[in-house]
């Protein structure tokens, strides 16, 4: 309970906030989260809390569903204060969440088998929201026959409501406990919500506790909390078997020794299981280990018909198990049903659950009954249980699980049903969707009656695996799609199944294929229609810049453009020309870039608010465009209006790719504190999606934020980096090289510069064609950077010559800027400080004539570290105050490092502190001017082990250039 007091104490926030529960059925982990409710209401802790069901697994957020049922309805009532802030807070959490669950109904309190369970707790809510024991809720919000909420289309939006309101709430009173039961069952949605938590839990005395079977844990969910722990996010206690004088004493005091004895051996030290035995009138011989459910079932031998009934009832309704439904269910005379309830509980197999409502004691019982009920049976239950709930105007998400475990073969009520579910859940929670169209086809019938119908819901799963980040199985059902449609076919499926196979394969890294799928369609005979023949050739065009060079379809999106002006449509227009502008821009042809990106803005700022809400992508284009062209103000302001759209429509992989591109304005202009939290954002999305070239921009634009804002010598931004050039692997597309290059920084800056130098090159290959031509001369610095910390001034003379010749040839004042750098650092490495200050100096005039911050403040530093006097100091102030103002704390320690001193008489300063006697005899020859190899002489090493030692330099004293590190030794070094 430690955890509890830390979080109160505000001392939690670097440290766990999840605590993950593992072990098998039955073994305790239910009743170890009750005590951790009830130790956090004692302490003044809200607490909420939901447990996942097991064949409702596909009810959207089903379990925060259930956890949110305790809020308190006077608490979300808009008002002043803390009651208006949590309306606001609450607002679009319940209203997406409802999106997907409608419903959903509050789960049981149980625990494993202990006693305590669903039995009426001592007055209060157990939310603990403003007094009360530890008794379940009362009633709760989200019970079935609610009224549909309005559409909530972004479930990125619905992840980061959520963590404002459980911030929120956590403020009313001395923070807030969630604790989340049954984990391995919950749904999709809720699992892809809980993975957001945990990678940003939020800035408020919150703790998340989970309950979960370890071996029945989908791999997804054990990887989220494994990478927890691997942070630190993630405290994971695995439960074992109780020892025999715990599990007798507090399970069955006052046992015989010798059959309490038995009954351990053969539970295990399970409590379930020996719960399970002890109510047995046997000895126990039979080991529950392998036939807990004949156990169980032997527990429904004494039961009467009308008993047994009503108990496959329980489970066939789960949390919907009211007196109502159950008399629908298990129909009887009069004060029957009451009868039975009350007979049933006295056998401890029921239990009363919230708001009237009748639970089995464990889940486990609830499987083993459901099971084995009548097959015939169980379908009607689940049939009638439909009906009813329909009658009471239940949504079609709570509706659907029933309605599919009815289905024995195609009926066309059901399946409309499942439609709506599906057509609901498909923007909040896709997995879901995306099962329930399957249950459709799962029963359509073959033939060419159905065939139209068959091959249209194959489309929308398709749709909806691939938003749920099921890329490859998307693209497998679009690919039986296009086998089965004819070429003459005129419904118009065939291009759109193309147009989106082709965008999945792209997104897959597939680039090949996704141009040979476009081009075989776009060759055949008969042709597709005009407007079809535009989505391909815009598709067609988007295979540029990624692996496809954009002057081999330059050619094919100029007709897509022109097609799109003859017909007048301009949407597809301002799309082709969104796509030329980021081509030419990439490219370095500027001129035209700048042409194309102003044509396709003013056709965006004409077209209705439907065709808008279809352009994210092309706003995504412009903004990436805009910031090659170094206009930062258009660039952010296309990434707003793209963000606006994609927060409400999507598709994520958009947001994403928007997210990114301000991420990149921010950085560039020196904000760097809300860059951070755009690509973090934005990683968890491309995680969400799948998409290893997505995620591996992700991971990259995340490395270098995080390498300006954190304090040097921090190796996170290298670990981020180097995961994201894992995830690139060995492909050569567009962002899989800019992951290489950030690499390439990320190891400078950690004092590798040989590390840093293979990166670089590899991004390069030998041609260089994987550098971006309209930013090679910022990446050139960085190798610029590295062959002069090695030593080898020849072929970094090369390199900053290059940089030079495209920086003049692009006329981008940032690039220009960079190429100085490069310039600046050979003049130093030579000694020539004065002109090197010169150069610095006038590559941070270049930035600030951009407004690129960031690089302006990188070079006043750079230039303050080898100048003298007043210049020295001017540059230095002004560097380090941008650099404060803007959080990049990489820059503010350089800057402390190498603070001017004053004029005055004063001692000598002290030896470069942290160095070894080696190190700083390496220093200094390197303050010399002396390359690598020159120092191997002098010292009689190895320049390999001159490298090691500069390395080990670099990363202690935070500088990455040996222009630096001399400028850094001189002034540490007294004068002779």
């Amino acid at each position: 309970m430690r955890l509890l007091d830390e979080v109160l104490a505000g001392r939690g926030t670097d440290g766990p906030r999840v605590v993950d529960l593992t072990g098998a059925a039955g073994i305790g982990k239910s009743r170890l989260l009750t005590e951790l409710c009830l130790r956090a209401r004692s302490r003044g802790m809200g607490v909420l809390r939901g447990r996942a069901t097991e064949y409702e697994r596909h009810t959207p957020y089903g379990l925060f569903t259930d956890a949110f049922a305790d809020l308190d309805p006077d608490l979300l009532r808009p008002g002043t204060g803390p009651a208006s802030t949590l309306a606001t807070a609450a607002s679009p959490v319940l209203r997406g969440i409802g999106e997907g669950a409608l419903g959903g109904g509050a789960a049981g309190d149980g625990d494993t088998g202990h006693g305590s369970g669903h039995g009426q707790g001592q007055g209060g809510r157990r939310d603990g929201f403003g007094g009360g024991g530890a008794g379940p809720r009362e009633g709760g919000a989200g019970r079935a026959g609610g009224e549909a909420a309005a559409p909530y289309t972004d479930r990125f939006a619905v992840h980061r409501a959520t963590a404002r309101l459980l911030a929120a709430l956590s403020r009313t009173g001395s923070g807030l406990l969630i604790a989340l039961d049954d984990l391995h069952w919950a749904d999709p949605a809720s699992l892809e919500l809980l993975d957001h938590l945990v990678r940003h839990p939020p800035h408020a005395p919150v703790l998340i506790a989970v309950a979960r079977r370890d071996r029945q844990t989908s791999a997804s969910l054990a990887a989220a909390l494994t990478r927890g722990v691997d942070t630190g996010a993630v405290l994971r206690l695995g439960l074992g078997p109780l020892p025999e004088r715990d599990c007798v004493e507090r399970l069955a005091p006052g046992l015989r020794p010798a059959r309490a004895a038995r009954l351990y051996a053969a539970s295990g030290g399970n409590p379930l299981y020996f719960l399970t035995l002890l109510q047995q009138d046997g000895t126990g011989a039979r080991s529950p280990l392998g036939g807990l459910g004949s156990l169980l079932l032997d527990e429904l031998t004494p039961l009467t018909p009308a008993q047994r009934r009503t108990v496959e009832a329980v489970a066939v309704l789960g949390d919907h198990a009211t007196p109502e439904l159950l008399a629908e269910l298990a129909p009887g005379p009069a004060g029957e049903l009451d009868a039975t309830l009350r007979a049933l509980a006295l056998r401890d197999l029921t239990r009363p659950g919230p708001a009237g409502s009748w639970t089995l004691r464990h889940p486990v019982l609830r499987t083993v009954v459901h099971e084995n009920a009548d097959h015939r049976s169980r379908i009607l239950m689940h049939r009638t249980a439909a009906e009813a709930l329909a009658r009471s105007g239940a949504p079609a998400p709570v509706r659907a699980h029933h309605v599919e475990q009815a289905l024995t073969g195609w009926d066309p009520a059901g399946a409309a049903v499942l439609l709506e579910a599906a057509a609901l859940a498909s923007a909040t929670a896709p997995a879901s969707s995306a099962h329930w169209l399957a249950a459709v086809l799962r029963v359509l019938p073959e033939g060419p009656r159905h065939a139209g119908q068959r091959l249209a819901l194959m489309l929308d799963r398709a749709r909806a695996l691939s938003v749920c980040g099921e890329l490859q199985a998307g693209r497998d059902l679009l690919a039986e799609v296009i086998d089965t449609v004819p070429p003459h076919d005129d419904s118009g499926l065939r291009p759109a199944a193309v147009t989106l196979c082709a965008s999945l394969e792209r997104h897959l890294g597939r680039y090949a294929r996704a141009e040979a799928l476009l081009r075989r369609e776009l060759s055949r005979s008969p042709a597709p229609p005009p407007s079809d023949l535009l989505a391909l050739g815009i598709e067609l065009g988007s295979s540029a810049p990624h692996s496809t060079p954009y002057p081999t379809v330059r050619a094919d999106v100029l007709r897509t453009r022109e097609l799109a002006r003859r017909l007048g449509d301009g949407a597809a227009e301002a799309d082709a020309l969104a796509l030329m502008a980021l081509g030419e821009a990439y490219e370095g042809g500027l001129d035209a870039a700048a042409r194309y990106a102003d044509r396709a803005d003013a056709l965006l700022e004409t077209l209705s608010d439907r065709d808008l809400a279809l352009r994210g992508e092309s706003r995504a284009r412009l903004s990436a465009a805009s910031f090659y062209l170094e206009r930062y103000g258009e660039a952010e302001r296309h990434a707003d209006r793209g963000l606006a759209l994609a927060r409400r429509v999507g598709p994520p992989h958009i947001l994403s790719h928007l997210l990114q591109c301000k991420a990149n304005v921010l950085m560039s202009t020196c904000r760097l504190h809300p860059a951070l939290e755009l690509v973090e954002e934005a990683e968890t999305i491309a995680r969400g999606i799948g998409s290893p070239d997505l995620l591996a921009l992700a991971l990259a634009n995340k490395a270098q934020v995080l390498l300006a804002s954190l304090p040097p010598g921090n190796p996170e931004s290298l670990a981020v980096a180097e995961e994201a050039a894992a995830v690139a692997g060995p492909r050569t597309s567009w962002w899989a090289s800019l992951a290489w290059c950030v690499l390439g920084f990320a190891a400078l800056f950690a004092g590798k510069p040989e590390r840093a130098r293979t990166a670089m090159l590899r991004a390069a290959r030998p041609d260089l064609s994987g550098l971006q031509p309209s930013m090679r001369p910022l990446f050139l610095e960085a190798l610029v950077t590295a062959t002069v910390a090695g030593g080898d001034l020849g072929s970094a003379d090369g390199w900053a010559a290059l940089a030079t010749a495209d920086a003049q040839r692009l006329g981008l004042p940032t690039q220009r800027a960079s190429a100085l750098r490069s310039t600046a650092q050979l003049l130093a490495a030579r000694g020539r400080t004065a002109e090197a200050a010169e150069a610095y100096a006038r590559a941070a005039g270049e930035a600030a004539r951009s407004g690129a911050t960031l690089w302006e403040a990188q070079s006043l530093l750079l230039g303050a570290s080898l100048a003298a006097g007043g210049p020295a100091e001017a540059m230095w102030h002004r560097g380090r105050g941008l650099a404060e103002s803007g959080g990049a704390h990489l820059l503010t320690g350089f800057a402390d490092l190498i603070r001017p001193t004053a004029p005055a008489p004063s001692p000598p300063p002290p030896p470069l502190p942290g160095l070894t006697p080696r190190e700083r005899e390496i220093s200094a020859l390197v303050a010399e001017g002396l390359t690598t190899a020159a120092i191997a002489a002098r010292l009689h090493l190895s320049p390999r082990t001159v490298d090691t030692h500069l390395s080990h330099i670099y990363r202690k004293t935070g500088v990455t250039t040996r222009s630096a590190l001399a400028a850094l030794t001189a002034r540490a070094t007294p004068a002779p």
